[in-house]
Order: C-alpha cells, then sequence, then structure tokens
C-alpha cells in the first residue's frame, strides 16, 4: 500500500517534527513513525466504509420523502437503484471487511451531514444522472461509479479538511493517497476479487507476488534513524557551504529535506542519485517556502560535488 514517495513523507513529518520539539529520541520518532503509517490503511478502511453508508443515507432520504404529507408522484416512486447497489452489498456481505471496520470501531452513523453533502454534490452530476436512467445494475458498473464518486467528489466536499482532522490527526494528508487505494480496491472488486485489507507496505506486495525488491519498512526505519541522528551534525555542515544566508533563518523543513537527502544517498547504494535528489527537491517544493527548492537544490548540488570529490557516494 505505502509506497516509497509517501513513506518519505511520514519520515520527513516525523523528524521535523522531532527536531521542532527538540525530541531527538529514536525510539519515540520510531513509534510515531509506525502510528503514522497504520493510520494511512486506517483511513483507507474508513473511506472503503462510505460505500455502504452513502447508500444507507440515501434509502433513508428516499423512504422519508416517500412518507411526506404531500408527496408527488416522483416522491412515491423513487428509484432506489443507487440504494441497491451492489458494491455496498458486497462489502456488507464480506466478512473481512465488517470484522475489521467493527474491530477499529469506525463508523459513518455521526456524520450523516457529510455524508448529506456528498450525497449532494453526486446528485448533480452528470455521470450519476446517466447512471440512474440506465435500467442494467451489474457490479462493474456500480464499482464504476464510486471510482467515479471517489475522485471526483470526496476531496472538494466542504468541511472535509476539519473531519478528518477531527477523526484523526494523521487523516489530513493522506486522504488523497487512501482515496486512489480505495479505487483500486472497487477496480479490482469489480473483476471478482474479495475485499481483503492490503499490506502495510508496497514491497511486501510485491514480494508475494514473486518479486525480489528491498524491504520498504526497513527503508524508511534506516532512513529515519539515520537522517535523525545526523541531522545535527549536517545541519551545521549547511551553514559552513552557505555563508550568505543568516543561518538563523535557515527553515528547519529545509535543513530536514536535506539532511535525509544526504542520508539517502550516501546510506542507500541501490537508490540513484538522481531520484534521491529530485524527490526531496520535489518535496520542497510542496512543504516549504516559495525559495525552498531553490535552496535545497542548491545545497545538495554543492554537497553531492563535495562527497563524490571524496569517493564517499558509492552507487551500485
Amino acid at each position: 500500500m505505502l509506497n516509497r514517495r509517501i513513506l518519505r513523507v511520514k519520515a520527513f513529518k516525523t523528524i521535523y517534527s522531532a527536531v521542532v520539539m527538540g525530541n531527538y529520541s529514536i525510539d519515540d520518532a520510531l513509534k510515531e513513525l509506525k502510528s503514522s503509517c497504520e493510520a494511512t490503511r486506517d483511513l483507507y478502511v474508513l473511506l472503503c466504509g462510505l460505500v455502504p453508508a452513502l447508500a444507507e443515507e440515501e434509502r433513508d432520504r428516499l423512504i422519508a420523502r416517500q412518507n411526506k404529507f404531500h408527496p408527488t408522484e416522483e416522491d412515491l416512486n423513487p428509484n432506489f437503484k443507487f440504494c441497491d447497489n451492489l458494491l455496498a452489498a458486497k462489502l456488507n456481505n464480506s466478512y473481512d471487511f465488517t470484522k475489521i471496520f467493527g474491530k477499529k470501531k469506525f463508523s459513518w452513523g455521526q456524520y450523516d451531514i457529510f455524508l448529506r453533502r456528498i450525497l449532494e454534490s453526486m446528485r448533480e452530476k452528470s455521470y450519476y444522472k446517466k447512471y440512474l436512467k440506465s435500467d442494467k445494475q451489474s457490479l462493474k458498473e456500480d464499482c464504476r461509479l464510486y471510482i467515479k464518486i471517489f475522485e471526483k467528489d470526496i476531496c472538494n466536499i466542504q468541511g472535509i479538511e476539519g473531519l478528518m482532522e477531527d477523526i484523526s490527526l494523521y487523516f489530513n494528508d493522506d486522504l488523497e493517497y487512501a482515496l486512489t487505494q480505495c479505487c483500486r480496491s472497487f477496480e479490482e472488486m469489480s473483476n471478482g476479487a474479495e475485499w481483503a485489507m492490503p499490506d502495510l507496505y508496497q514491497s511486501q506486495t510485491l514480494s508475494r507476488q514473486g518479486k525480489q525488491v528491498e524491504d520498504d519498512e526497513q527503508f524508511v526505519r534506516r532512513l529515519l534513524m539515520s537522517s535523525l541522528m545526523q541531522y545535527p551534525q549536517i545541519s551545521k555542515q549547511i551553514a559552513e557551504i552557505s555563508p550568505k544566508w543568516d543561518t538563523d533563518r535557515f527553515y528547519v523543513c529545509d535543513l530536514v529535506l536535506i539532511s535525509m537527502a544526504l542520508t539517502e544517498i550516501l546510506n542507500f547504494s541501490s537508490i540513484p542519485l538522481k531520484v534521491s535528489m529530485n524527490e526531496y527537491v520535489e518535496l520542497s517544493k510542496y512543504y516549504g517556502t516559495p525559495k525552498s527548492s531553490v535552496f535545497v537544490n542548491g545545497v545538495l548540488d554543492a554537497m553531492v560535488s563535495s562527497l563524490q570529490s571524496e569517493g564517499r557516494i558509492v552507487k551500485e
């Protein structure tokens, strides 16, 4: 489930928090990293639970309209196609899904306002209107519908960021990634697969497929430990090669990213040099200031050139 890019992000956030708090405990950092990684998969499970929750919420709405004092013809003859969709039924009948969802004590019942917002947004979409007009119903069609809902609607719902933070501090930043994983599962289920809890790390899935890959869990743990231990030394070296920059105004985010990049370059011989440099420059564009990418790229170029001249960078 978790690939190298998102693992780098999680390690970065853990190290950044440790540096800002002044807590360089490796044990505490590893615990935080583990919680962050597991939270992404928890969010995936919670979001899968939206499928039957939305179907049930829409059913309640249609039944309530039937019981109005002066129902219209449309109220009396509602279209229950979405409520009876086969993906929701498949998840409700999945022993593995219902067991894990219940074990996590997840529930969408208390977030009915959020469910209604999704449904209101969805009803205005042309793809949903086309879905309701079709007389045919199949698992493939229902899975395609939910893929569109997850891709097009959920991230744009008002209040989604606050809701994710209320449920878990880890959830907000992982929302788009978890939604993508849900869509992949729906695609597999449309082809007859049963719902299954995904492996936490992508390397675990690839290994079960017979591919020889490096262990992602070992990668991110080693990256975090080495980066955190070497941060004080590397940040000092950055100050020495950047005399034009006021050291008091160095952005901690940039220093952490440079420290991680150098740690990866020196300690992971199987990862190409350009891959490591590009990954952290890209992260600086997202998490840093407008000038961060220029600073991170410039410092990395200077330090990598120095390390190469000393023969300290060895790649397979």
